[in-house]
């Protein structure tokens, strides 16, 4: 697959993962539609294998490499669940895996990479320096370089989420989705021009690491520094294949704050018996920042992990 794109490689992706997958659950919530003043179903991609939506992507992505390219194996960077869904799909599929991550990285999500087989490989102070060294690593071992972002077969995958969402849900008046690389919100675009036109899918990011959304407002990929706190949307670039998606399809594009993206964690795991970790809150977040914007609608958020950190979860209490 290149890096054209279309819904039939969603379609496609689908029966790729019909055997790994079962849908993931999508509720609503009474004590968190009070709080929001709208319909908030809450997609559940908190309850993947690895803890986060990006396993379709890496499943998607394994299932459809030739035999000789699996041997060779695979090298990708990434902060976290980019990182667990490629070792996992990985390890399904018996191919090499190595991830670099920045020396930053939690000892959790290394610990997580390691215990699926993939060799993690800590380098560099951010997520640049440690894409320089993947692909070096990549040229060096002949192996296939993955990038989180730019990779056609991730985001067909991550597509199958939404067919989900808009077949039990059709009559949905917005999507909100976290954006990192922007994977998942590209693939929110795709898949709702084909199957809810009327639905606005509307993207999230970190205010602390907004370079998807100043890519998004300037029509070119740029990048800005990264200082949020929170890993899943802590990427510092655009990528080409998901902004060429969202300029067409997104209807907007907010920024949160951290502190707004804690508070939207606690109260999920309050109001709906749900372990986020920060970027798996941003969607609520951004419905939370906006009451007028949302008020009496109904409105899917995608959780999109729970891989919480120990402080994360610790802050909960707060």
């Amino acid at each position: 697959m290149d890096n054209a794109l279309t819904f039939a490689d969603v379609v496609a992706a689908q029966d790729l993962l019909a055997g790994h997958l079962p849908a993931t659950p999508m509720w609503s919530y009474p004590a968190l539609d009070a709080v929001a003043g709208a319909t908030v179903y809450v997609k559940h991609e908190n309850v993947q294998p690895v803890g986060a939506f990006k396993v379709r992507g890496g499943l998607t992505l394994l299932a459809g490499l030739p035999a000789e390219q699996r041997e060779r194996g695979l090298v990708t960077y990434s902060t976290g669940n980019h990182a667990q869904s490629i070792a996992y799909a990985s390890a399904i599929f018996g191919a090499p895996c190595t991830v670099v991550m920045p020396r930053t990285a939690s000892a959790e999500k290394v610990r997580a990479l390691r215990a699926l087989g993939a060799t993690a490989v800590l380098h560099g102070p951010d997520l640049a320096a440690a894409q320089r060294h993947a692909e070096q690593l990549a040229t060096a071992a002949d192996a296939l370089l993955v990038s989180p972002g730019d990779t056609a077969a991730l985001l067909a995958g991550v597509g199958t989420l939404y067919v989900e969402i808009f077949t039990a849900r059709p009559d949905l008046d917005a999507v909100v989705v976290p954006v990192g690389s922007g994977t998942g919100a590209a693939a929110a675009c795709l898949v709702a021009a084909k199957l809810a036109p009327h639905c606005r899918v509307i993207a999230v990011q970190s205010a602390a690491s907004r370079a998807a959304y100043d890519s998004w407002r300037a029509g070119t990929c740029v990048e800005r520094p990264n200082r949020t706190g929170v890993d899943g949307l802590a990427t510092g670039r655009g990528f080409a294949l998901p902004q060429q998606l969202m300029r067409t399809g997104l209807a907007d594009f907010h920024l949160v704050d951290d502190e707004q993206i804690g508070a939207a964690q606690r109260l999920l795991a309050s109001h709906a018996h749900t372990l986020a970790e920060g970027a798996g809150a941003a969607a609520l977040a951004a419905v939370l920042a906006r009451p007028d914007t949302f008020a009496g609608q109904r409105v899917a958020v995608v959780c999109t992990g729970g891989n919480a950190s120990a402080a994360e979860i610790a802050a909960l209490g707060a």
